[in-house]
């Protein structure tokens, strides 16, 4: 098991593009307020751009930008893919394999961060693969993590939250929040589909972020209390 001594929290979502980096950017943000000091981690990221010469995922620019522990870009976003896609396959087509270990060892300077907490963002959903046999959901069980679920709000989302909550504490780990995120202005009834996802979901709602036309981060720092977080 991972040595760390930091309180560590893995943002996953229901599915690609529903906001983990901004929920986790704004969980940040609302933990430094209150006081902690933070580092992040996206272990795994697959679609990067050439800046001065290096390869970088804007994902982890924002999340190096927001936690105060001086983490490396390369510490921060150990494994990058240039290509958009499923990291397995952004592997396969790179002629090499991402294993649970290497995640591991690749994350040990953001571990070891001598921070109270560890806020880290997977990749896409919950069971997106590592390789054959492996997947996110066990590199969040290795540390082991508290989970935090990203709801992006839009037809469908109640039935992808459910399965994801079940997926979640199918492998025995601690679902500790959720957050809801408009990611769909045009979504109807949003109210009545936080309404019935609260009914089901048995970990409490940390927030909800509005849609916005462009970020804010004080404004989506303002909008998550992390408090039931700080009792785990």
């Amino acid at each position: 098991m991972p040595k760390h001594s930091c309180k560590i929290l893995f943002v996953t979502g229901t599915d690609t593009e529903v906001g983990k980096t901004l929920v986790s950017c704004a969980l940040l943000g609302a933990l430094q307020d209150r006081g902690f000091s933070t580092a992040a981690l996206k272990p795994l990221a697959a679609g990067a751009r050439l800046l001065q010469g290096d390869w970088v995922n804007d994902d982890a620019l924002a999340l190096q930008a927001a936690a105060t522990a001086p983490l490396t870009l390369a510490q921060v976003n150990p494994c990058l893919f240039a290509e958009p896609i499923a990291p397995h396959l952004a592997a396969q087509q790179a002629g090499c394999e991402i294993t649970l270990e290497q995640l591991l060892e690749q994350a040990q300077p953001a571990l070891q961060a001598p921070v109270d907490y560890l806020v880290i963002e997977g990749a896409g959903g919950w069971l997106v693969p590592l390789n054959q046999h492996q997947s996110l959901a066990d590199f969040a069980a290795a540390l082991p993590a508290d989970i935090v679920l990203v709801v992006g709000l839009r037809l469908g989302c109640i039935n992808h939250a459910l399965l994801s909550v079940a997926a979640i504490e199918s492998s025995g780990l601690r679902l500790a929040g959720w957050v809801a995120n408009c990611v769909d202005p045009a979504m109807r009834e949003v109210d009545a589909n936080i309404d019935a996802l609260r009914e089901r979901i048995k970990a409490p709602l940390l927030g909800v972020i509005p849609h916005l036309q462009t970020v804010d981060s004080s404004r989506c720092a303002a909008a998550i209390d992390p408090s039931p977080l700080l009792t785990y």
